[in-house]
């Protein structure tokens, strides 16, 4: 068509279709959460702290609460023949060294020879009463096989060591990754020095902090 002038008109050249623009925005915007939420998973990857136990007294408690601290992970039995000289270990070292930088972590379990048979409650009374235990003591569990609990799953992953007896002690650094893991026949004396060092560390971090 010519205009009054004589000209050729111009018709404006077809731009993409709004129609089309919303869903392609909200695609683009999908993306990104996808993207966002798949980075903040890689980025935190589980570690013992991130789990959820149950206590003695049956209350739902997280492991976060020890994270910045040196946790030494213990599944212990009432009646066992590494009873008795283990929990007065344990209770020296948490004596020594707890609870600020440090903490045993007690899961009684009955799966070795039946030596856990008693209540949660019964347990808790037989090692305050009888050794003055003063450490974090939870509810009765299964420490190994299909039945174990997500905790010590990861304990087992993260080492390939699977508890095979009571008195089982596994170092967890204060980050929430295993250090070091150890079977009933080694004392808690033998490994005292390992737990030092890293609650010497976390002090002289916190100092030179100040």
């Amino acid at each position: 068509m010519l205009d009054p002038e004589g000209s050729v008109e111009h018709q404006p050249a077809s731009s993409f279709p709004k129609v089309l623009l919303i869903p392609l925005a909200m695609l683009l915007a999908i993306a990104a959460l996808l993207l966002l939420a798949f980075s903040a998973t890689r980025q935190k990857e589980p570690d013992f702290y991130t789990f959820k136990v149950v206590n003695i007294r049956g209350k739902l408690v997280s492991l976060e609460k020890y994270r910045g601290s040196v946790s030494l992970v213990v599944n212990v039995a009432s009646e066992c023949g590494y009873t008795d000289s283990h929990y007065k270990a344990l209770q020296q070292l948490q004596r020594d060294l707890g609870p600020y930088h440090f903490n045993v972590l007690a899961f009684p379990c009955n799966q070795f020879g039946q030596q856990e048979p008693d209540t949660n409650k019964e347990i808790e009374s037989f090692a305050r009463k009888t050794y003055g235990a003063s450490f974090p003591m939870f509810s009765k569990i299964t420490v190994s096989g299909a039945g174990a609990i997500p905790a010590f799953k990861y304990l087992i992953d993260s080492t390939g060591e699977e508890p095979t007896w009571n008195f089982w002690k596994y170092l967890v650094d204060p980050n929430g990754k295993v250090v070091k893991v150890w079977d009933s026949t080694v004392s808690v004396e033998e490994i005292r020095p390992h737990v030092t060092e890293l609650v010497r560390k976390i002090i002289l971090k916190k100092k030179d902090e100040l």
